[in-house]
């Protein structure tokens, strides 16, 4: 996955001062220790898709929602993040936040279909030009 929005995004790192750079690889860097739940989707026994979750204030954050290329327009997404939710909602927290980039539009379709609404940059996030940042408000 990283090799992926890697390449998706490197025009914007073009151009970026070393320092630049090196903020926003902190901003996107997930420290392993810091991951509270990792869902791990398979299909026929096969790894499709998988996302994580790590504590974000009072909040939680979802962090590397992926789904394998073949795996791709069949809902699964869909799944992942309805799972995501339900362990946040299990463990009392009333909202979930998560950061995409503006080249990601199905993701971010998917976001706004699930009812996230933009929000302002968070975190560290707002060190990315054009970073999108959405918040899901439980019930």
């Amino acid at each position: 996955m990283d090799a992926e929005t890697g390449a998706m995004y490197a025009v914007f790192t073009n151009g970026r001062t070393p320092e630049q750079r090196a903020a926003i690889d902190d901003a996107l860097s997930v420290d392993p220790a810091e991951i509270t739940d990792t869902l791990l989707a398979l299909e026929d026994g096969v790894a499709a898709g998988t996302a994580s979750l790590r504590p974000f204030g009072d909040e939680l954050e979802v962090k590397k929602v992926f789904v394998a290329v073949p795996f791709r327009g069949q809902g699964l997404s869909r799944r992942i993040m309805l799972e995501l939710e339900g362990i946040a909602r299990v463990r009392g927290v009333a909202s979930l936040v998560l950061q995409t980039g503006p080249l990601q539009v199905p993701a971010i379709r998917l976001y706004e279909s699930l009812g996230y609404v933009r929000i302002e940059p968070y975190g560290k996030y707002g060190v990315i030009e054009d970073t999108l940042c959405f918040r899901k408000v439980l019930d």
